[in-house]
């Protein structure tokens, strides 16, 4: 009997071959993006591009030598533009860091001093920046070097062996240590700038990527299961009572996606305000940012869910086919894994998520202190999102409509 009943349920099993496709495509899928993500694909992945913006400032012979020695820089891509338009696609979160070679470097380095150098950056992307400022730091060490160790040497001679002749000179400065030349100072004056308004709070950005990633991605989820009402309205012969009335399908479908929307806005507020609450994040410094970002988020995922309920057929089809893409969109999109870990091809991927435009909105707000205006870009994208999934659910549901009763 045992068998018998073994047998049976595993025949109803896999005579649902969408049911057989998710159950084991989807742990496939998701072992595959994760090991895109952390570059496990190839025994000897290629270095991840970091594309670093530089500013010459003082525009000389040794800064274009330093230039062409960054250049080499396995991984680094030197980007050379004005420091207004480095500052601002730094401050947008358009790229890492800017490279600022001050006015006076060439002199500093000829005459043994510390050469002056920034690194303005991005101070939502910390653990980026401290790779870069390793690699950084080793190479303007080893390429100022030579220059500034020889001039310290003479410096070092000259001070004090001032009274010595210069033949005596010249042995002590060919055989002396230049470990002792290095002591007598820096090589390089390397100063670290946040580039965030001078008012704003620092803020902790785990925090925003947890509350911004999981926020969406369950919120997704939600939207998922409350489409899954219209299914459950076929089964029980109530969505054919309501065709049979002189409302028209759209009416039906959007009037879906209106309980949808108010009931993700309600979801992603209470989650903002629980953070506010429990972990002291900053919602109230920008509020009409946050509230019109939050209505984009939520009209996009409200649209995201009923396209989902006008291409599945059952809800046990639904609930395989949202598993699938809400974990695949999260995957790349940034919910579980910070968009800094994964490798440049998986960042161009994720433009095609909802979860990027939502955690990139958010850290326009609470991490890079953009303005209204700034922020709106990524609404507009949410917003498009919306639209489109919502002209595109709308056509599929009018030509499944019969199918459905």
């Amino acid at each position: 009997m045992i068998l018998t009943i073994l047998l049976k349920d595993l025949k109803l099993f896999f005579s649902d071959k969408k049911s057989v496709l998710l159950t084991f495509l989807l742990p496939i899928l998701l072992i595959s993006l994760f090991a895109f993500a952390f570059g496990g694909i190839g025994g000897n992945s290629e270095p991840r591009i970091i594309n670093l913006l530089l500013t010459d400032i003082d525009n000389t012979t040794e800064t274009k030598a330093l230039i062409s020695s960054l250049e080499e820089i396995k991984g680094l891509k030197i980007i050379t533009t004005t420091l207004e338009k480095a500052t601002n696609a730094v401050r947008k979160g358009d790229y890492l860091a800017v490279l600022l070679l001050k006015e006076g470097y060439e002199k500093a380095v000829l005459n043994g001093e510390p050469a002056p150098i920034e690194l303005k950056y991005d101070s939502s992307r910390e653990t980026e920046i401290g790779m870069l400022q390793a690699v950084l730091m080793e190479k303007l060490m080893q390429s100022i070097g030579e220059k500034s160790i020889s001039k310290n040497i003479e410096n070092m001679i000259d001070t004090k062996f001032a009274n010595l002749t210069p033949s005596m000179r010249k042995k002590i400065k060919e055989t002396v240590n230049e470990d002792d030349a290095l002591q007598t100072g820096s090589m390089v004056d390397f100063q670290m700038t946040t580039i965030v308004k001078d008012n704003s709070k620092r803020t902790n950005f785990a925090l925003i990527q947890a509350v911004a990633g999981v926020a969406i991605m369950m919120l997704l989820f939600s939207i998922a299961e409350l489409g899954a009402g219209l299914l459950e309205e076929k089964e029980a012969g109530t969505l054919k009572r309501l065709l049979y009335s002189p409302i028209r399908p759209s009416a039906i479908l959007f009037g879906k996606m209106g309980a949808a929307l108010v009931l993700a806005i309600l979801q992603l507020l209470i989650m903002f305000v629980f953070a506010w609450l429990a972990f002291g994040l900053p919602i109230l410094e920008d509020l009409p940012s946050l509230l019109v970002l939050i209505f984009a988020v939520a009209f996009a995922v409200a649209s995201f869910g009923i396209f989902l309920v006008s291409i599945a057929k059952s809800r046990k089809q639904l609930s395989g086919l949202s598993s699938l893409i809400i974990l695949t969109m999260s995957a790349i999109g940034g919910s579980m894994i910070p968009l800094f870990i994964m490798p440049p091809i998986m960042k161009k991927i994720a433009v095609v998520s909802v979860n990027y435009w939502g955690i990139q909105g958010f850290y326009d707000i609470f991490a890079r202190d953009l303005s209204f205006t700034e922020v709106l870009p990524r609404v507009f994208v949410l917003l498009g999102i919306g639209i489109v999934m919502s002209l595109i659910s709308l056509r599929l549901f009018k030509k499944n409509l019969f199918k459905m009763v």
